[in-house]
């Protein structure tokens, strides 16, 4: 990710771990929202984002998961981040108040597999962004569960027995 932080990730099911090791401050936040948009598939339910190893967090690194934690619910994907009583940035976490709006946990799930690395986008490189899947809109043309067809502009329309409309 930098020279300050490196980003690995684990994937177990539907859930996604990532590991951030070293420091998290605004030189390198924005690069971490792009790492972790990148290694959390669309399928993933739940990302737990490991911050163990990380030994420095500041006011840049904390917007960066206020932004991601809206970014996942947009996708309908739940975040938890772990964080030790006694890593050195609990206070942080605390202080903040990120820990009202991203539960905090004293450790991270044990999934099967190794740890694989987070490659990032080339410098000045678009960022592909994936939008939520989305159900069709219901046409007007479509029959109702009950076999018959409605007119979404009529609001006082009825069905009757024969499938004509009274109105």
């Amino acid at each position: 990710m930098s020279d300050l932080a490196r980003v690995d990730t684990r994937r177990a099911g539907t859930t996604q771990l990532v590991r951030i090791t070293g420091e998290l401050d605004l030189s390198n936040a924005r690069e971490l929202t792009d790492a972790l948009g990148h290694a959390v598939p669309d399928d993933v339910t739940l990302v737990v984002v490991d911050l163990s190893a990380t030994t420095y967090l500041d006011s840049g690194g904390i917007a960066a998961f206020f932004r991601l934690a809206q970014r996942l619910r947009d996708r309908r994907q739940d975040l938890r981040l772990v964080v030790p009583d006694a890593s050195p940035i609990r206070a942080v976490v605390e202080l903040t108040r990120l820990s009202q709006v991203i539960p905090v946990d004293e450790s991270a799930p044990d999934l099967p597999g190794p740890m694989a690395y987070a490659a990032l986008p080339q410098d000045g490189a678009p960022t592909p962004t994936q939008p939520p899947p989305t159900q069709p809109p219901p046409t007007a043309d479509a029959p109702d569960p009950d076999g018959t067809e409605t007119d979404p502009c009529d609001a006082d329309a009825t069905a009757t027995e024969g499938g004509q409309r009274s109105g």
